[in-house]
């Protein structure tokens, strides 16, 4: 049986890698590193493989950015000023990975999945989070400590002309990376974000999803204008996505996030590994 000239068999691969990329991605933030291997396992060109990719993981954004409306209030100014800073950057990348030759594409991927399973061992979301539990624990030790908690607290939280500048160089290269390639970006994104202290976790995690949908559906509109789609593989991918991602929270609840993140790890270093060996050798 086949389906718009694709075997039923395959279209059920890529649902599988979807839900297993959409799971990845809710645990560790890594969704590309399962769904982009998945592509190239069944003979999608590499090129092909990532834009077609990047339009099938897309959906997850659109449930994250609605999803993080409350961690997102008192953020709108920075929240549109990330959000175009995604999107350029998506067009930028996009763009590259059009007008690139495919063989660019090829030698830099193995570097890049490397690049971004180190993202992942270093894991700025455990460490962003962990600053925020022994700041919580700790509490105002006095009155000069509680009165400076106060006036943190006071403070406007769009306060974005007090953002370290570095940081929207670093955002901006997220979105490029987002749109070329992406694997690790969101990761990448939170890391950023952490080391310009603008937030607590969960707001600088959803800023990191707003950075991430921004550039995601620039790049995945201009992958579609040029028709360097697989749409049947796409939809298959998306609807994984959404299924890995939806079953993903009472499941992780039971492993622990060592072991889901050294899995990662592990599967990043293996593929970039592989992938390295097949074109540089």
């Amino acid at each position: 049986m086949t389906i718009a000239g694709t075997s039923a068999v395959t279209l059920i691969l890529v649902l599988v890698a979807g839900i297993g990329a959409g799971f990845v991605g809710y645990a560790v933030g890594a969704s590309s590193l399962v769904s982009y291997p998945a592509l190239l396992a069944i003979g999608v060109p590499p090129v092909l493989a990532n834009t077609t990719n990047t339009v099938g993981v897309m959906g997850t954004g659109v449930g994250g950015c609605l999803s993080a409306r409350k961690e997102l209030h008192g953020h709108r100014t920075r929240v549109i000023i990330y959000a175009c800073i995604g999107i350029v950057g998506g067009v930028a990348g996009g763009m590259l990975l059009l007008e690139l030759p495919a063989v660019v594409f090829e030698y830099l991927v193995p570097p890049l999945i490397l690049f971004s399973a180190l993202i992942i061992a270093l894991n700025p979301k455990e460490r962003a989070h962990a600053r925020d539990s022994v700041g919580r624990a700790l509490g105002p030790q006095s009155v000069q400590a509680r009165e400076s908690i106060q006036r943190e607290l006071d403070r406007p939280k769009d306060d974005v002309h007090k953002d370290p500048r570095w940081m929207w160089l670093g955002v901006s290269f997220v979105g490029i990376y987002s749109g070329y390639f992406g694997a690790g970006a969101g990761t990448l994104a939170l890391a950023m974000l952490d080391l310009g202290h603008i937030g607590r976790f969960h707001e600088i995690n959803a800023l990191k999803t707003v950075i991430g949908f921004g550039a995601n559906i620039t790049a995945s509109a201009m992958f579609i204008v040029r028709g360097s789609v697989n749409w049947p593989f796409a939809i298959a991918l998306c609807a994984g996505c959404f299924i890995g991602s939806y079953i993903a929270p009472p499941i992780t609840r039971r492993i622990p996030a060592n072991i889901m993140r050294a899995a990662a790890v592990l599967a990043g270093v293996t593929l970039a590994v592989k992938l390295g060996w097949n074109t540089y050798l």
